[in-house]
């Protein structure tokens, strides 16, 4: 997978700073709930035409990456 960097943003001053698809309002939860949902993947495509497959895919490894630096700090 190419850098998922190259397909997420985040803008202040789109959905609240929420990490999105650039050059939409799509945001990567709604995209990760998608598929929680059990949306395929051309599923979303077709719903949203202004999605790619890497797209999605930048989601999941956005995801990916995010969970993989999450800590428990002890109290």
């Amino acid at each position: 997978m190419e850098n998922y960097l190259n397909y997420t943003v985040l803008n202040p001053d789109v959905r609240f700073g929420k990490p999105s698809i650039l050059g939409t309002r799509i945001t990567v939860s709604d995209i990760l709930n998608w598929l929680a949902c059990e949306m395929t993947i051309e599923n979303i495509l077709e719903e949203y035409p202004e999605l790619k497959k890497e797209h999605i895919l930048a989601c999941l490894h956005y995801a990916a990456k995010k969970e993989s630096i999450t800590k428990i700090i002890a109290a």
